[in-house]
């Protein structure tokens, strides 16, 4: 399945190169096969990169959710749960950065992937090496666009929002967009997604988003309603979710 000895080497030493000195990311493989597998997490311990294998579906939801990987290689075709059922969940819980393994060299399965929201498309048979070159590129890209040490940062899939910058970002399509909100449907956004499965009542936003003058609480709803058109002209559909004689939740209880 893998070929190419002097290629290998020539990427292993210009991954090891380039990656952050220090840095030890962890890597979830979801692969069915064990050989591809121990291959792939050697090549990736070799990069200073540690890594975690789960031989199916459901059990790389599990320890996605559990252990909370940087990335996860993901395979296509796996038993109890297949890679596209598993990239639609992860993209449903975050921004794990996610690259696809198939033996399907076809544009259909290409977009199906980047549509859910795969960072990266690898065909199979592939070159371990180029895998992690991929794998890296891929966690710098995301460290890039996603660090969050010195600013406040909310990941509530489809959306990034960063409370330092009042900056709001949604995944459409594989891509993040950025939303242009104004300062009271951003505070709107932001609180929703602080916990977004609560139902906040008007008066709760009203208190929290327009605290100054004497604003109504229908005036939330003209505000929801500009907020969630905005987010439907992007393909989001029904988000926030209202919740009759109650008030509003950033999305349903899935």
């Amino acid at each position: 399945m893998f070929d190419g000895v002097e290629k290998t080497a020539m990427l292993e030493r210009k991954t090891r190169s380039e990656w952050p000195k220090g840095r030890e990311s962890l890597v979830l493989i979801a692969e069915d096969e064990s050989e591809i597998a121990e291959i792939l997490a050697a090549y990736l311990a070799h990069s200073g990169m540690r890594s975690v294998h789960a031989a199916d579906g459901l059990r790389a939801l599990e320890l996605h959710q559990t252990l909370k990987p940087d990335l996860v290689l993901l395979d296509v075709q796996m038993p109890r749960m297949d890679g596209w059922q598993v990239l639609s969940e992860i993209r449903h819980r975050g921004d794990t950065p996610v690259i696809m393994l198939t033996a399907y060299d076809q544009d259909i399965d290409k977009l199906m992937g980047l549509r859910i929201g795969a960072d990266d498309y690898i065909v199979k048979p592939f070159n371990p090496a180029e895998v992690v070159a991929r794998t890296q590129a891929v966690l710098r890209r995301s460290m890039a666009r996603g660090n969050c040490q010195n600013r406040r940062v909310l990941r509530v899939a489809p959306f990034l929002i960063d409370l330092e910058n009042h900056e709001a970002s949604v995944r459409v399509l594989g891509q993040r967009q950025l939303l242009a909100l104004t300062l009271t449907e951003f505070k709107l956004l932001a609180h929703l997604a602080g916990a977004p499965k609560r139902v906040f009542s008007r008066t709760e936003l009203l208190a929290a988003c327009l605290p100054e003058g004497d604003a109504l609480e229908r005036t939330v709803d003209s505000h929801i309603s500009k907020l969630r058109k905005k987010l439907e002209d992007l393909g989001v559909q029904g988000i926030p979710v209202g919740v009759r004689g109650v008030g509003y939740k950033l999305r349903g209880g899935e």
